[in-house]
């Protein structure tokens, strides 16, 4: 533990020590807490992004040329029935971990608890971590596999999400088998570069994005425990998205054939500005360029003369990373890349009062995932996926990516399956599926598999229906 006065003179060096301010005032757990923050803090880093962040405005990248990235087609090419056997070859062998990233909370959904706990289910309020592991239930045993779950959490959600397992007997899932693991915090700055205080004893500090799972994976021992597994290749998919395909055969094949470092799932972006980013080839190295810097890039806005976006590759947030190539990014992040976001923070003022911002006061800094493209070396791959059964994300309670579009999704997806198999299901006068309807991803994963499971089984969705692991009504 650092002590007190080593803690002032390293905060004195780089000019931060009105944070001991309210050193006086603090109880002993309080002045532990705050030790521990600042002997966390890179202060070498920091020091630089408020240097290239705040005190000055970074130099907009621009380039010369932007090309679209080569894109495989949905449910792949010509070498499709390949990649898939060359996937599940990779299951089979026990090649294949899941990485999740899960440090959010769900206050944008109306709910007090860590994001993937949300109760997704409209009918079985089954959470999305349920989901999730229903995923991982089936594959296992159709693979006849062990599949390693590596989350990582927050400093704000851990303790939250590790007893949200518990309580539900880690769904199924073997323990030894979830492992949970913490990514960095860093320090939110004022206008003028200086720490934030969030409480006396208390740094306002947020996590350093979802590309600090890099770091994360190998500060925690995560790569070691993979290898130790015999696991090479990392399936990385972010909590919010309930329908995502956690361990896709066909592309992890694709990823295995082409002995990627890294790999991308894209879908069509439903309008030019999308919040979403785009994957292009900027100078010919392999980027993602963030939505909320389109207009910098205007090109990427432009449709061809049918009205269709040339630039049409979105970013859903779904890789495959190989262990070794996450090692080699962390052994050289100190040229990852950084971004800064002006926001809100709640904070002290120098009285000790407590500050509600109605505009923005602070910065917060972070890292994104895609950036590690820009580091690959080989040709890259990108499959190209639909929306419906695989990129539903959860930002919001209501609106596009909201959980009520989630459930709607999770009708038109659900419904079309019960129909084909021959099975009633009730719609409005607009065509849409009007009851809930919730199928197991344990029963099922895809509609193939649930046309063959269905069979001998009656039902009807003239109601809300919920179809269970073993492939029974459990509406509850």
């Amino acid at each position: 533990m650092l002590t007190e006065s080593i803690a002032r003179a390293r905060l004195e060096e780089n000019g931060q020590e009105h944070v001991f301010r309210f050193w006086d005032q603090l109880t002993g757990p309080e002045r532990a807490q705050l030790l521990a923050q600042i002997e966390s803090i890179d202060f070498r880093l920091m020091n630089r992004l408020v240097a290239e962040w705040v005190k000055s405005e970074p130099p907009e990248e621009r380039f010369g040329r932007i090309d679209p990235v080569p894109v495989i087609p949905k449910g792949g090419g010509e070498d499709a029935r390949e990649a898939w056997q060359a996937g599940e070859e990779a299951l089979k062998q026990g090649r294949v971990g899941l990485l999740l990233v899960a440090g959010g909370q769900g206050t944008r959904l109306g709910f007090d608890g860590p994001k993937g706990a949300y109760p997704i289910g409209p009918i079985t309020r089954k959470s999305i971590f349920g989901y999730h592991a229903e995923k991982i239930r089936n594959l296992q045993r159709r693979y006849n596999c062990s599949l390693p779950w590596y989350i990582m959490v927050s400093d704000t959600n851990h303790e939250q999400t590790r007893a949200f397992f518990e309580k539900n007997h880690y769904f199924g899932i073997e323990p030894g088998n979830v492992v949970f693991f913490e990514q960095r915090m860093v320090p939110c700055v004022d206008q003028d570069g200086k720490f934030m205080l969030d409480q006396p004893g208390c740094l306002a500090m947020n996590p350093n994005g979802h590309g600090g799972v890099i770091p994360a994976v190998v500060d925690n021992g995560i790569a070691r425990h993979a290898r130790n597994r015999g696991v090479d290749t990392l399936s990385y998919f972010q909590v919010d998205n309930w329908a995502v395909k956690v361990a896709d055969p066909l592309f992890i094949g694709y990823h295995v054939m082409r002995a990627a470092m890294m790999s991308s799932k894209t879908h069509r972006k439903d309008k030019p500005r999308e919040a979403v980013g785009v994957h292009c080839l900027c100078d010919g190295v392999y980027r993602v360029i963030e939505y909320t810097v389109l207009d910098l890039y205007p090109q990427l806005l432009e449709t061809d003369s049918a009205g269709n976006l040339i630039h049409y590759a979105g970013s859903p947030a779904i890789h495959i990373l190989d262990v070794g190539f996450i090692e080699s990014l962390n052994a050289n992040y100190d040229n990852f890349p950084w971004w800064r976001a002006h926001k809100k923070i709640p904070c002290l003022n120098e009285r000790g009062e407590r500050i509600e911002p109605r505009e923005p006061n602070g910065y917060k800094f972070e890292t994104f995932i895609f950036d590690a493209l820009r580091f690959v070396t080989h040709d890259p791959v990108v499959l190209e996926i639909p929306r419906l059964g695989e990129y539903t994300p959860i930002k919001a309670y209501e609106g596009d990516n909201s959980v009520v579009a989630a459930r709607e999704s999770m009708r038109a997806l659900w419904g079309g399956w019960l129909e084909r198999a021959g099975f009633p299901v009730r719609r409005d006068t607009a065509d849409k599926v009007a009851v809930d309807i919730e199928i197991s991803p344990d029963f099922a994963l895809n509609e193939q598999e649930f046309i063959e499971r269905a069979k001998g089984h009656i039902y009807d969705a003239l109601s809300d229906v919920a179809i269970g692991p073993d492939g029974r009504i459990e509406n509850r």
